[in-house]
């Protein structure tokens, strides 16, 4: 971990500079308007030409910006900067033109970042494979608990353009940021920043995993006061061990064991600090009591500890961890409770997208009958089903890509019952609900947990989740 003095970039002239934003959307209107407001002269170009693209560029082109519609790939001439959409690959051809006209290309954090005010409220950054959203909501409930103004930004669907530009005044924002926007953030220095854990996942996008993990580090760059990592994920401390920051900023660990030095952790059933108190070589601040989290779950105990290790970065008491924590409700298809029918408990975890993420679902029970499936997004499943074979009691398999894992459970649990449902159609959920009751006994958990994204039988994760409630609420009719 290198130190350095970072100074703050200095106030941008927008008045007739001519911008390319790239792609319209929930981060291309805002950028395109906010930079049209400041003076700039902008072109928004855009892949679609569908009706929603149509009726989104006749909004635009009534304030008097210039937008290209069905030709995303081509820089318009006299360009400056570029300001693209977080999700647009980087070997896009309008991104190579870009390059090679030696032109910067900022995402919409980065915009957010340079438009801040000189007293702009400082960042406390969040990233990770799995656990952005809940651990960035901890944090500002945690942040709120303490008498801070705050907000939950970023990736979490609130922009940062309106939290950095409107007239409500912050003290601190909590801030989620995915990989895509951190690739396109190069100037962003947090006061104190978390990566929660590293798997594979959008390599699709990132070229490999060297380079997915690469821009998660850039979280780290330039913090100044804490890099907070994962003790039981190596390569998130390796980021940090690799970050350049302000000359003070500490590592700081989390674990879910005894912490040391340095460190958050449990100690009998108490969330615990070790870093951010006096002598922390002989002294411990209680934080929680494990029952404050919600759920309980080992990996949302991680989440935890990681809010409350930005929280403490930033001065906040013990006090009001635990009642941030206390206060916290998690939102819906996060590892849910959903209902008890005949002594079997139904969890709804259709957030679990991934197999990193369906991995820290499955080990939060003991006898499970675990539904999984839908789309692998070039995932593979031997890892997950080996580690999680003595919890199952059966399975369930639905969706496009279902046979990559029952090829899996072959491989590494042979003898636990599977039942492969050859159907994507949305009404599956209810027949793989009603074959894992028979599968299940009491006190066993029936647990949605796909390991895979949805998109192959639903609009989305909400909607997948949604329909396994339903089909449990029939089940108990």
């Amino acid at each position: 971990m290198g130190s350095r003095k970072v100074t703050s970039s200095e106030p941008l002239d927008w008045q007739g500079k001519h911008v390319t934003v790239a792609g319209l959307g929930v981060s291309g209107i805002p950028a395109a308007k906010v930079l049209h407001a400041r003076g700039a002269n902008v072109t928004v170009v855009n892949d679609g030409d569908d009706a929603r693209a149509r009726e989104q560029a006749a909004e635009l082109e009534a304030l008097g910006i210039t937008v290209r519609l069905g030709d995303g790939a081509t820089l318009p001439e006299g360009t400056e900067l570029v300001v693209t959409a977080p999700g647009w690959k980087p070997d896009k051809p309008l991104f190579a033109a870009a390059r090679e006209a030696g032109l910067e290309i900022w995402g919409d954090v980065e915009l957010a970042w340079r438009l801040r005010g000189p007293d702009a409220a400082p960042w406390l950054a969040i990233t990770g494979t799995n656990g952005k959203t809940t651990t960035t909501q901890m944090l500002a409930s945690i942040l709120k608990a303490a008498g801070l103004r705050t907000a939950a930004v970023g990736n979490i669907g609130v922009s940062l353009l309106d939290a950095v530009l409107g007239d409500e005044q912050y003290d601190v924002l909590a801030v989620e940021l995915s990989s895509y926007q951190l690739h396109w953030a190069p100037s962003l220095r947090a006061h104190s920043a978390a990566v929660l854990n590293l798997a594979p996942d959008h390599l699709d996008w990132h070229g490999s995993m060297e380079a997915y993990a690469a821009d998660k580090g850039r979280i780290y760059e330039g913090n100044r006061v804490a890099c907070v990592y994962n003790v039981a994920d190596k390569a998130t401390e390796d980021l940090v061990r690799e970050a350049d920051v302000e000359e003070g900023c500490r590592a700081v660990g989390f674990t879910l064991g005894t912490p040391g030095p340095s460190q958050l952790g449990i100690v009998e059933g108490i969330l615990v600090d070790r870093a951010f108190v006096e002598d922390r070589h002989k002294n411990a601040q209680e934080l929680a009591e494990i029952s404050d989290v919600n759920p309980p779950a080992p990996h949302n105990i991680a989440n935890a500890l990681a809010a409350a290790a930005l929280a403490r970065a930033f001065g906040v008491p013990a006090r009001a961890v635990r009642d941030g924590l206390r206060d916290f409700t998690p939102d819906a298809h996060r590892i849910a409770h959903v209902a008890d029918v005949d002594a079997i408990a139904y969890v709804d975890d259709s957030k679990a997208t991934n197999t990193h993420a369906a991995e820290a679902s499955l080990a939060a029970y003991e006898s499970i009958v675990w539904i999984a499936g839908g789309l692998a997004k070039g995932a593979t499943f031997d890892e997950l089903v080996a580690k999680s074979a003595k919890r199952l009691r059966g399975v369930v398999l639905i969706g496009q890509d279902r046979a990559l894992i029952r090829e899996a459970l072959a491989r590494h649990a042979p003898e636990v019952p599977v039942v492969d449902l050859d159907r994507t159609d949305t009404g599956a959920m209810l027949a793989a609900v009603q074959e894992a009751s028979r599968l299940a006994v009491a006190g066993d958990t029936v647990l949605l947990a796909p390991a895979c994204a949805s998109m192959d039988m639903f609009a989305n994760y909400n909607k997948r989740g949604d329909a396994f409630a339903e089909a449990v609420r029939e089940l108990g009719s």
